[in-house]
């Protein structure tokens, strides 16, 4: 009942070009290019510290998102949309990229971090050893999600974190490189975020070219076909295509005997 007048009050605020006041001061700043600190440390699932930079520097993308466990709805949303389309990618986290999860709550546990992790894996039903979830250690959850553009607040009314729902998606050097909006992702979105993220390291040669095709439209939350992009890839194709013609052809000639062979025989 809370939730529904959350939501109808939410939507005449809306109507009236007015943020309504749940959301105050919750929002994603984009920071696109920019590098996080990787010496911030947080808790891992084991109860050890850990710096950011554990998970970075090995070649692969990392895929972030900032949620917390006892969350009663929007971070589990995400968590399941994040674990269902990740069910579609043929890749694995731990080989091709990193997943880091991380709880705003700095009251949250280690040992509720690792009770989340091992619902989520289970539910993932493969394994996964780069998927880590962490804890806030010493207000270092704050200072990254600034450094992201992250923006949360803790409502006391409702005793809980106003907060968007995103995951992020960073290099291997941990500079910001894409943010995908909602509870429901597209795996052809992720894999090119994930493509993208890695800078071409990352995917088969067919997703390198469709993120030649693609580009990212805010305005979609989604990455859609690049009119250029495409003209040149086919512009490409054709080249390639009359090379081999051209190719069969002079070989073709070679293996034609000449006349004085003809001749001959």
């Amino acid at each position: 009942m809370k939730l529904a007048v959350a939501l109808a009050a939410a939507c005449l605020c809306l109507a009236a070009n007015q943020l309504p006041p749940e959301l105050e001061g919750v929002a994603i700043e984009e920071r696109l290019g920019e590098t996080i600190d990787l010496d911030l440390t947080f808790v891992a699932e084991n109860g050890y510290p850990v710096a950011l930079r554990e998970y970075f520097g090995k070649g692969r993308p990392v895929l972030l998102n900032l949620v917390y466990y006892s969350c009663p709805m929007l971070c589990t949303l995400v968590l399941n949309g994040q674990v269902s389309v990740l069910r579609e990618i043929p890749w694995t986290p731990g080989e091709e990229f990193e997943v880091v999860t991380i709880s705003i709550d700095p009251a949250e546990t280690f040992a509720l971090a690792q009770k989340k992790k091992e619902m989520y894996l289970a539910s993932y039903e493969r394994r996964a050893p780069g998927w880590h979830f962490l804890t806030d250690h010493n207000g270092n959850v704050k200072r990254l999600a600034e450094q992201i553009g992250f923006q949360y607040r803790y409502d006391e009314a409702r005793e809980q974190y106003a907060h968007a729902a995103a995951i992020m998606f960073l290099t291997a050097e941990g500079k910001v490189s894409r943010y995908l909006y909602g509870i429901k992702y597209k795996a052809r979105d992720v894999r090119l975020a994930l493509t993208e993220a890695s800078e071409g390291k990352v995917g088969s040669a067919m997703d390198r070219v469709l993120l030649y095709c693609y580009h990212y439209d805010p305005r979609a939350n989604s990455y859609v076909p690049f009119a250029m992009g495409i003209m040149r890839a086919g512009g490409a194709l054709v080249a390639l295509a009359l090379g081999i013609v051209l190719w069969r052809l002079w070989r073709r000639e070679r293996a034609r005997p000449t006349p004085e062979i003809a001749r001959a025989m």
